[in-house]
């Protein structure tokens, strides 16, 4: 029986199967198809000749709804909201995220003005109706938008009544309705996507699932009729923001749960070898062909988050606190206007790609500057299937040399593109490190990605991390971390309790119709009750703060005076002070973990040598002028090998530089640990 774990990257798709009776191992790549990805995921699995009558699972990660967000190629979207919220989506907040450009403007929102439609109705907070839902009122509005639908194609309707979290009877009697009056369309509640107070945040959450519901549902039938077409009959199963895997079905249904899809199957990968070689501190460093993805991953477990944005839209589904920038193989080099070079965050993608790949593409990117300085193979086709052509790079490359002054060739100009990516990735690591009060120093660099292992190095010396490690296979790490992964839904309901005067059954019952639900949920997604385990927190805050602070539950808690504890120490560990103020319970949060069959870690062989894994030497350029070093093929060297810098370990899909004063050692589970020889 074979598992397969997919990631659906920008530039390449990446497939890791697994063999269940063998235990071994395959991996591959093959360019992502913009126009279908399919076509990738399906080419790749061609070349490991994977049978797929004899697959047991097959789990995917995808970018598909963040770019459907980025790029604003969503479906239309129409709203049903409570008379006098219609402006909810407009107003936003009235906070300022551009303080210093007076042109500033919010994005707009992906369902204008016109597309929403009020209906009388009015929950209160407490659940109460204040003013009924009245049917034929429902009925009217739903026939307006069915008629302002002229254009054809996939349309959504998202129901956001007010304080539906309270009491959601109203959006799931509308919702009911438009079911049936929009046959073919895709149709939500925000209640259903995300059960929380704060109008706008659900309002926006429940329209960006809508928006990317029709493409992502589209796409994920799509692949499950290619995959049955071909002999398989188990589920598909996708991976989540939040570092867990669900069903296709769930999937479709809340799309908005995979928009971190791809970079959180590489968080757990990375979380699964932190533990194997006792790193338990860890920066996840994901650099791919379009994007750069880092991590801060603390006592093995990475900072989950429910604040994140995307394309300036909040987002309040858990997930992993990922920072992304675009700086990835495939990023542009060009001159702004002052003729500063400049990096990125523009790339050239898998089509036409990097000017080296010979398929039209004419500006110079990361992977072209790389190729020029001597550090990724020309000899070898990338993936496979793609030949560099160097002589493309410098020419790319030379558009821009004879405007920059005081360069002497294309090599000075590649290494100057290559120091400022890492600038820029060195700053993204600072965000999530430095500026929360974390020192790198005090961390592991784990580096992957296609790109990863050639900067790794460099980031690290930047940021005087003393460590850098290479997983193997390190361009297929974020489908092998989507194989490892469990199922896991979250859940959240919104009640106001004080610590001081509220009563600890009613946290308690609450957590158990929370626990209730999600045993429901993952006994009918196939998973056994034993193997369904719980994580309890809860949203807590001090009394007249507006915002709640996330506190996981100590395993034993016994009284309302335990939780403010918790709750107090949290703060501190947080904003370095706490009070002894009262506090109040605002979100009940459940995450259940289906435990699913994982592949078991296997050791690197010990057999080979150093001298035997030497492929060729090359020129390689580290500063100054370039010089012939070592080039090795990765899959021969033993456990226990040491690579003295400056060299190049070359392996399909990556390939890790070790700069001069640094050594790679090989470690028992084929992980490279790079050091700098000076420590």
């Amino acid at each position: 029986m074979h598992w397969v774990g997919v990631d659906v990257g920008g530039t390449f798709t990446d497939v890791v199967v697994y063999d269940e009776a063998t235990g071994a191992l395959a991996v591959a790549k093959s360019p992502t198809s913009p126009a279908d990805p399919t076509v990738g995921l399906l080419n790749a699995l061609a070349k490991l000749q994977v049978a797929l009558p004899a697959t047991g699972r097959v789990v995917h990660g995808t970018t598909i709804g963040t770019n459907v967000i980025l790029e604003r190629k969503g479906a239309p979207v129409f709203v049903l909201t409570t008379r006098g919220f219609r402006d909810t989506l407009e107003i936003a907040r009235t906070n300022r995220t551009v303080l210093y450009d007076i042109r500033a403007r919010k994005p707009a929102p992906l369902a204008p003005r016109q597309r929403i439609v009020e209906v009388d109705e009015r929950m209160a907070a407490d659940g109460t109706v204040v003013r009924p839902l009245r049917e034929p009122e429902v009925r009217e509005a739903l026939e307006r938008i069915c008629a302002s639908q002229d254009g054809g194609g996939s349309a959504a309707l998202v129901v956001c009544f007010l304080h539906s979290y309270a009491n959601p009877a109203h959006e799931q009697a509308a919702a009911l309705a438009a079911a049936e009056a929009l046959p073919g369309w895709f149709v939500s509640a925000s209640h259903q996507v995300l059960p929380e107070f704060r109008e706008y945040e659900r309002f926006s959450t429940a329209v960006l699932n809508a928006y990317i519901g029709p493409k992502v549902g589209g796409y994920l039938d799509g692949l499950g009729r290619a995959l049955a077409e071909r002999g398989y009959t188990g589920q598909v199963f996708v991976t989540t923001s939040s570092g867990g895997i669900m069903t296709a079905d769930v999937a479709a249904r809340f799309p908005v749960h995979t928009v971190l899809s791809g970079p959180a199957g590489g968080v757990a990968a990375a979380v699964n070898l932190g533990r194997l070689t006792g790193h338990p501190n860890l920066i996840a460093y994901d650099m791919g062909g379009t994007s750069t993805d880092v991590c801060l991953v603390e006592a093995l477990e990475p900072t989950l988050t429910t604040e994140q944005h995307i394309a300036g839209l909040p987002n309040r589904t858990p997930q992993i606190e990922i920072n992304s920038i675009g700086a990835g193989g495939g990023s542009v080099a060009w001159l702004d206007a002052g003729g500063a070079l400049r990096v990125g965050p523009r790339s050239a993608g898998a089509d036409p790609g990097p000017a080296c790949y010979g398929r039209g593409g004419v500006e110079p990117t990361i992977t072209d500057a790389n190729l020029v300085l001597g550090r990724v193979p020309g000899d070898v086709p990338l993936a496979g299937e793609v030949a560099l052509d160097v002589e493309r790079a410098r020419r790319a490359l030379a558009t821009l040399r004879d405007r920059v002054p005081g360069l002497a060739d294309e090599a000075a100009l590649a290494e100057g593109v290559v120091r400022i990516a890492v600038a820029r990735m060195v700053s993204a690591i600072k965000e999530i490190s430095i500026a929360k009060g974390h020192d790198p120093r005090d961390f592991v660099l784990l580096a992957y990605g296609g790109a990863g292992p050639m900067h790794a190095a460099f980031v690290a010396e930047e940021l005087e991390m003393p460590r850098v490690i290479v997983p193997p296979a390190p361009g297929n790490l974020s489908a092998f971390g989507s194989l490892i992964s469990d199922l896991r839904r979250d859940y959240v309901r919104t009640r106001l309790i004080p610590t001081r005067g509220g009563r600890l059954d009613e946290v308690e019952g609450i957590f158990e119709e929370l626990t209730a639900e999600a045993h429901r949920d993952l006994t009918a997604d196939g998973i056994p009750p034993e193997r369904i385990s719980t994580v309890r927190a809860l949203g807590m805050r001090y009394v007249g703060q507006s915002w709640e602070l996330l506190v996981r539950l100590p395993p034993a808690y016994d009284s309302m005076a335990v939780l403010e504890a918790a709750f107090r120490a949290a703060h501190e560990r947080r904003y370095g002070h706490a009070s002894d103020g009262a506090a109040e319970i605002v979100n009940f949060r459940l995450t259940a973990v289906g435990e699913v069959p994982t592949p078991a870690p296997a050791r690197w062989p010990a057999t080979g040598s150093v001298t035997g894994a030497l492929r060729v030497e090359r020129p390689v350029r580290f500063g100054g002028e370039a010089a012939r070093v070592p080039v090795y093929l990765r899959e021969r060297l033993p456990a226990g090998a040491v690579v003295t810098g400056p060299a190049v370990i070359e392996e399909m899909g990556a390939t890790t530089v070790v700069p001069p004063g640094w050594t790679a050692t090989v470690g028992p589970w084929g992980e490279l640990t790079l050091t700098r020889s000076s420590l």
